[in-house]
């Protein structure tokens, strides 16, 4: 009869638990699918921050976030949430961690790559990332070249890189005839390029975007075709956030980048980054 009443007890036992499990995991999921409406409950929506131009900026005086990510974020908030939005204090170390520990809800300009995918969601990119070249367009070995890579693979042109970076690694991957030139500091190779000792510089399009627009005159950036390296600049997002919670956002970042709403945020942003200079 003992026997028979412990079996009892412990067959209600493990009913006790599956059904707190599969509570926990019903819950789970709708909190999932609802991820928008938790935030707007809350009425906050925080956005993990990284300083990085023209991404993301903070005055350090006034300690006020700008750059065209922060807008984006700030944006999404107010106009489609309705929600305040709040900016907390970051690492690039630190973006990917906030957002598993919830921390944030949002982590603003992070490259997508599959190491990342594997930990957090991504939103559709906002821009791309791409190592683009920058060139001196009175320069007669690169002037007129146009965007194809080939084009200024040649034995009389020079490019100029940080030596050990990415772009350094892309470089020496594709170029073939032309001659490399591994310097130690972006302000090296900024320098090789004004002084002409280098025909073309090597780094990252956001960079070179900045470069360009403080020197207008003389300045000329160029995407090469094919791409070198070319990555989706997005917001992370949770990993269990539902396809159709991510999809909101994703909306909302295709239609500012159809209008060109985004790549105005973007010339704004630089040019504020440039004054701040």
């Amino acid at each position: 009869m003992v026997s028979v009443r412990l079996s009892a007890v412990k067959k209600i036992s493990c009913a006790l638990a599956l059904g707190s499990a599969l509570f926990a995991a019903a819950t789970s999921a709708q909190a999932a699918d609802n991820f928008w409406q938790a935030i707007q409950q809350k009425g906050v929506l925080r956005c993990g921050a990284a300083p990085a131009a023209p991404y993301v900026m903070r005055d350090p005086k006034t300690q006020q976030y700008s750059g065209y990510f922060a807008e984006l974020c700030r944006d999404f908030g107010e106009n489609v949430l309705k929600v305040k939005v709040q900016f907390v204090d970051a690492s690039w170390d630190t973006l990917v961690a906030g957002l598993q520990s919830d921390k944030w809800d949002l982590a603003m300009a992070l490259n997508q790559t599959p190491e990342r995918a594997l930990a957090i969601g991504f939103s559709t990119p906002a821009q791309d990332y791409q190592i683009s070249f920058l060139i001196n367009k009175q320069n007669p070995k690169v002037k007129g070249l146009g965007t194809k890579l080939a084009d200024y693979d040649k034995p009389e042109v020079t490019f100029a890189v940080m030596s050990g970076t990415a772009q350094d690694k892309a470089l020496s991957a594709s170029i073939k005839k032309g001659k490399i030139m591994r310097l130690p500091g972006n302000d090296e190779s900024r320098l090789a390029l004004m002084a002409r000792r280098a025909d073309v510089l090597v780094d990252a399009s956001d960079t070179n975007h900045l470069f360009a627009l403080a020197n207008p005159d003389w300045a000329q950036e160029i995407m090469p075709a094919p791409a070198l390296a070319k990555q989706g600049v997005s917001f992370g997002l949770p990993r269990a956030v539902s396809e159709a919670d991510v999809e909101v956002l994703n909306i909302y970042l295709t239609q500012r980048r159809a209008t060109g709403d985004i790549d105005r945020l973007v010339n704004q942003a630089s040019a504020q980054a440039n004054a701040a200079k």
